[in-house]
């Protein structure tokens, strides 16, 4: 947001045919027309407070620039007016746009200067000679493509976000089109990405995307011995004109007819172990067949994509792996007269890793019910391991005999101090309790947890702050404490973790101020619809952590 000054940001006019943005003296984005969001694909939200250099400017083949090497920049921190030619920058969907600029400095507010940028993309016949023909690239050029081929696929552990970014540094520097057919640890084959470079944006063909015919294993077709990791090839529109010998020939011949590529490169995508599908390079618009050399190169970057998939499919078949360890170990909900449960998981989103979140609520000896939320520190199936210990831990301890929910809590903090691997939890232990003139309550503990949500049935809510304590496994002494409330007829516990209520974008205070009002709101509905609309909710958009959820409402009283 914009905040250099009293004066509030202006939206800067549209001109004929030219973007212009505004930066400040660290050369943030202050202020954006709609004609360069066209251009950028990029909406003045996502531009403003941004860094210009780190979010648009990049060399020819799409690598970001160093600060030293960038005219642009060196430019607005002399302070003068300077324009040039053939620059590029980074569009929202990844393609490159070529320009032509101004710079000149300008006020954006009182006492303050700033940058005025006005760029015009230059017409394409411009620049083909520079940025779309892989035969003028120099050695250095292919180097630095190797190179940013190398830092980009590394820099994600997703799998599909792996694969944009690959089908962003070959379209449109290397060709018009981009094929990836990936092998399933099923052994079959998918058609996954086929993007066209088209008015300057990458476009998806879905229509010529899905599963394919399984590979044939005799079959000296081009596609066919890549995906048996034989060889890279050069391919056209003649290698498939005669009798198809096989299902995946015959797609082949369909892509080729429906594309109008004239020539293609085609390399085996390798990762450590096998084979793990093709990429091909087409060119359709642009004259010009691929050479041996160009064949060298894609070879080249589809190994080093080979890689970079290997470590991302290796990494989601790990999390796949402790998210089902972690959904077995979540328990079953008991059936308590009078009391409603429901619980929710979410695992984290697929970039992210598991971690230890869980929920549990149980029967104790002395007819109370024991409700538990806690989370192991860690992403991994180490956090996923500990979890199941700290949790099988607490539910012995707590069904030994009746006990303070701290006395309980304490010893589990103790024990946790002599696993083989100590694990650091946070968690929230509190007993449901059910008088004998008809009322409930809840007498808890917490040990650096988030404060559960007591959801009142007219919608009023309050954190029950009260009890509150070191989180376990720190090894430092530490005096616990019992807190006690009465929980009104109807009303609703809630008791959760941090990845419903924590955000980057966001602070503590805000994410729980959204919990507590969306709660409030819910409050009359059933408890199952309760809580997937709190977690629809409630939830941030950015959030990178996974979410468990106990639900647990008191019954009206008996007349």
């Amino acid at each position: 947001m914009f905040d250099g000054g009293s004066e509030p940001p202006r939206r800067l006019p549209d001109l004929i045919d030219a973007g212009t943005y505004m930066v400040d003296e660290r050369g943030l984005i202050v202020d954006v027309n709609p004609r360069a969001e066209r251009l950028l694909g990029r909406t003045a939200a996502e531009l403003i407070g941004q860094d210009a250099h780190e979010l648009l400017h990049r060399g020819k083949l799409g690598e970001r620039v160093p600060l030293a090497r960038c005219l642009m920049r060196q430019t607005h921190l002399t302070g003068r007016t300077a324009q040039g030619e053939q620059e590029w920058y980074e569009r929202g969907d990844g393609s490159l746009l070529a320009v032509s600029w101004m710079i000149t400095p300008c006020r954006i507010a009182t006492g303050r200067t700033g940058t005025l940028v006005i760029f015009h993309e230059i017409a394409p016949s411009e620049t083909t000679e520079v940025v779309t023909r892989a035969e003028a690239m120099s050695d250095l050029d292919r180097l630095t493509l190797l190179a940013e081929t190398t830092t980009t696929l590394t820099s994600t552990l997703d799998v599909g976000e792996a694969l944009q970014q690959l089908v962003r540094l070959v379209v449109p520097l290397l060709a018009d089109w981009a094929v990836v057919d990936l092998l399933t640890e099923g052994g079959k084959v998918s058609r996954t990405a086929v993007v066209h470079h088209e008015n300057g944006v990458l476009v998806h063909r879905e229509d010529l995307e899905g599963p394919m015919p399984p590979v044939p294993q005799e079959s000296p077709m081009p596609l066919s011995r890549a995906l048996r990791g034989v060889t890279a090839t050069l391919a056209g529109p003649e290698n498939y004109q005669g009798p198809p010998d096989s299902g995946i020939a015959v797609a082949q011949r369909k892509l080729f007819e429906v594309t109008g590529m004239h020539s293609a490169s085609i390399a085996p995508i390798r990762g450590l172990r096998e084979v793990i599908g093709a990429l091909t390079l087409g060119r359709s618009e642009r004259a010009g067949a691929f050479t041996a050399a160009d064949l060298l190169l894609v070879e080249d970057i589809a190994r080093r994509a080979g890689l970079a998939l290997d470590n991302a499919r290796l990494y989601e078949r790990q999390r796949r792996v402790a998210e089902t360890m972690q959904r077995h170990l979540l328990p079953r909900l008991p059936s308590v007269p009078g009391l409603e449960m429901a619980a929710r998981y979410v695992p984290a989103p697929r970039a992210s890793q598991v971690g230890g979140d869980w929920y549990d609520a149980f029967v104790l000896s002395d007819t109370a019910t024991g409700l538990v939320i806690g989370d192991v520190v860690g992403h991994d199936l180490d956090a996923a391991a500990g979890m199941a210990q700290v949790c099988n831990m607490l539910r012995a301890f707590a069904g030994t005999q009746p006990e303070p929910p701290s006395a309980v809590v304490d010893r589990l903090d103790r024990a946790v101090g002599r696993m083989v691997e100590p694990s650091m939890a946070t968690v929230v232990f509190g007993r449901v309790e059910h008088a004998e003139d008809g009322r409930w309550h809840l007498r808890w503990t917490n040990a650096g947890h988030p404060p559960p949500l007591l959801v009142e049935s007219d919608g009023r809510t309050r954190f029950l702050h009260e009890g509150h304590s070191l989180l376990l496994g720190t090894g430092l002494p530490c005096d616990r404490a019992d807190a006690f409330t009465e929980l009104p007829p109807r009303s609703t516990l809630l008791l959760y973790t941090d990845g419903l209520i924590e955000s980057p974008s966001d602070s503590l205070d805000e994410g729980l101020s959204r919990l507590c009002g969306n709660a409030a709101a819910l409050a009359g509905r059933p408890l199952e619809p309760l809580c997937d609309l709190l977690l629809d909710r409630t939830r941030p958009d950015d959030n990178d952590d996974d979410v468990a959820l106990l639900a647990v409402r008191v019954p009206a009283p008996v007349r």
